[in-house]
Formats: C-alpha cells, structure tokens, sequence
C-alpha cells in the first residue's frame, strides 16, 4: 500500500510544475477590460478573474512590476489555461502579456475588445475561448505529489496580542516543515519585518543575503521619508493597536515569527519567482491584498493568513488557509475562519501541535478541499504601485 504521508494530489503542468487547483483564468490586462472579464466569468464555470485599476499609463519600474505580476499570476501552477483579455490601445498589451505566459507550456488565448467590434461580441469570444479550456481542464487527472513541489506564502492581517505568540509561531514551525521537506516557504510584508531585521540577517545563507535584508528595510523606510511621513502613522493600524500592539517593532518581532527558524536563502523582488528552495523572502508592502497577489504572482500554490481581529481575505487563483490567533474571534467569525490557534494561548496545544495540524490542513486543502475564502467566492487583488500614473 502507498505511503501518501507527506504528499498531496495535485494537477502537473507542461513545465513540471504543480497545481492544487485547476482554474481557467480570464486575466484582464487592462481596467477597461476588468468588467468584460468578469462577464465572461459568470457564464462560464471553472473560471476566474480579477477586478483591478492598473494597465496604462505606467512607465518604468512600475509598468515592468505590473508586467510580472499579470505573467506570474498567468503561469502560476494552480491555473490550467489563461484567456488574455486586453482593450487594445492601452500601454501592458494583452499579446505580450500571453507570449510571456505562453512559454511555460499551457494553453493561452488572446482577445481585444477593440477588435472584435465592442464588449458584446468580445464577451461571446471570451466565453467560447474559456469553454474549450475549461473541458479540456476537466480532462486532466490527478496524480500524487510531493510536499517538496510546494510554494506556501506566509500572511498576517488584522494582527492582535496573540499574533507573535500562537498564529504567527504556529505559522513558522510549519514553515520548517516545509522547508524540511523540500519545498519553499515565502515570508513577506516588509513594512512589518521593520525592528527585526537583524534577527533575519543572521539566519541570511550569505553575505549577499544579509546585505540585501538591510537594503530592502532601508528602501522601505527611505520611501516614506521621501514621501514625508512617518511610517508608524499607517503601522501598527488602529485595529492592531485595539488588539493590544505598541509599536511597529512589536508587530514586527511577531511577524517575523512566521518564518520559523529555517536559514533564509533568497530575497526576491514582489511577483518574483524564487529561484531557491527553502525560506524565501519576498519584498512587498504590509498591505494584505497586495502582498497576497506578489505572493501568489510569484507561484504560491497555498497561503497561510493569520488573523487576530479577522479578516475575510481570499485570492482567486490560491486557496487562503484562515487561522485566528484567538478563540474568541475564531467562534465570532466562524464563517471565515478555517482554523484556531487560539487554543495555544488556552495552554490546550503546544505550538508544534497547531503547527502539525496546519501542515494536515495544506495537505487537505492541496487534495482539493476547499477554504471558506474560496466557498465565499472572496476573489481579492491589488498590485504594488511604486510610480505615479502618466
């Protein structure tokens, strides 16, 4: 009899990667396109897209940030096939957009609203386009895969008094557990690793590593300088204050909890691909939803989000694995929730035993059981910005 410990049943794509899920995504490149997109969505099952505001008027560093994040989300494993849906004029062109995603293997449609003569006819297009992938999706099988082809992404929003002492360490021993098994586990939220940099600098692989961890806290503060604020007015928010946080410092050290105690191999810039396995950090905003879609961007297949005061966050591509830091919110917001580590603060559960409970729970949720952000249809986006609009 098969050993399945330790091991998931997953979709495998043209360029061996694998998904946990088996979308269809209809990615908008532009806003003007965002609600075409969504009618597509509506009368095709197996579908899904986004709503957002970017794609022209964008130039430089911005307009290439943009540029992955689009291509990222396209050839993250968890989608099958992509229909590429642009407007026609506007600066991110959905063709190149598709000839990027296009050289990993899967099936990519492209389609203008402008030249198929208004939204009418683009939205019959797009749907005859979505209706071929999506069967040709229902085909494929499943087949048992291993916890090393993993990529989690680690979150904490709405955070409390109990975040850096159950959720976010709970986090971290599962983020060693990924990483011992092989596979790679993404810290994020650099505006919330501020204060305790140092302590990841000296778990850094490299010189070159810990180098660059002082070099994105520096950029990160330095933009706020530059903007003449000060970054501990946004950070702590008043809801993490309310939950029981002092500074951004304390936030910071629980935060950085959910990296476990693994060495940090790599910092990778936001909707970068990490090229090592292992403990990865990617440099994004504390903005939830836009650190949920770099992470995602980058090729997390699954992402753990704690949450101390609750949020009801989902991505539409990665199933968002919910843990409260406490039982009194995990019971008051039950319908979005998956997990509890309230429990550790109860003295119920040690930190590794909520931690092996959420390794459990990746395995189910790889399998195809679904999380409540994703039973919800919570379908959140935003990209970093880091340029005006032209």
């Amino acid at each position: 009899m098969q050993n399945n410990e330790g091991k998931f049943l997953g979709y495998r794509r043209p360029d061996g990667k694998v998904g946990v899920r088996n979308h269809v995504l209809i990615l908008p490149t532009i806003t003007c396109a965002t609600q075409t997109a969504q009618r597509i969505t509506e009368l095709v099952q197996g579908t899904v897209t986004f709503i957002h505001q970017h794609g022209c008027a964008q130039v430089g560093v911005d307009y290439e940030q943009t540029f992955r994040t689009y291509v990222g989300l396209g050839k993250n494993p968890n989608v099958y096939g992509v229909v590429v849906l642009g407007l026609g004029c506007e600066t991110h062109q959905a063709r190149s957009v598709a000839a990027e995603i296009a050289k990993c293997g899967k099936p990519v449609e492209t389609i203008s609203i402008q030249d198929h003569g208004g939204t009418l006819s683009t939205i019959a297009e797009g749907a005859k386009a979505a209706v071929k992938l999506v069967q040709e999706a229902s085909t494929q099988m499943k087949e048992w895969c291993d916890f090393s082809e993993l990529i989690i992404g680690t979150e904490c929003g709405g955070s409390d008094a109990c975040s850096g002492l159950s959720a976010n360490p709970a986090v971290g021993s599962v983020s060693d557990m990924i990483v011992e098994l092989g596979g790679t586990s993404i810290l994020a939220e650099t505006t919330e690793l501020i204060g305790a940099e140092h302590l990841l600098a000296k778990r850094a692989a490299n010189d070159q590593v810990a180098k660059r961890v002082y070099e994105v806290i520096n950029a990160m503060e330095n933009r706020s300088i530059q903007m003449g604020v000060d970054i501990r007015t946004g950070n702590p928010s008043p809801g993490n204050i309310a939950g029981g946080l002092s500074s951004l410092e304390e936030k910071s050290l629980g935060a950085a909890n959910k990296s476990g105690k693994s060495m940090l191999n790599e910092l990778i810039d936001y909707a970068e691909e990490p090229t090592e396995k292992g403990l990865v950090w990617m440099d994004t905003p504390g903005h939830d939803i836009e650190q949920l879609t770099g992470m995602v961007a980058g090729g997390a297949q699954v992402v753990l989000f704690t949450t101390g005061r609750g949020t009801p966050t989902g991505s539409p591509i990665a199933p968002v694995i919910k843990i409260s830091t406490n039982t009194s919110m995990f019971e008051k917001m039950g319908d979005n929730m998956d997990l509890n580590a309230g429990t550790i603060i109860e003295g119920k559960e040690t930190v590794e035993e909520v931690g092996k409970r959420i390794l459990h729970e990746i395995g189910l949720v790889s399998s195809g059981k679904l999380t409540k952000a994703e039973i919800l249809k919570q379908h959140d986006f935003g990209i970093w910005r880091i340029g005006p609009t032209f």
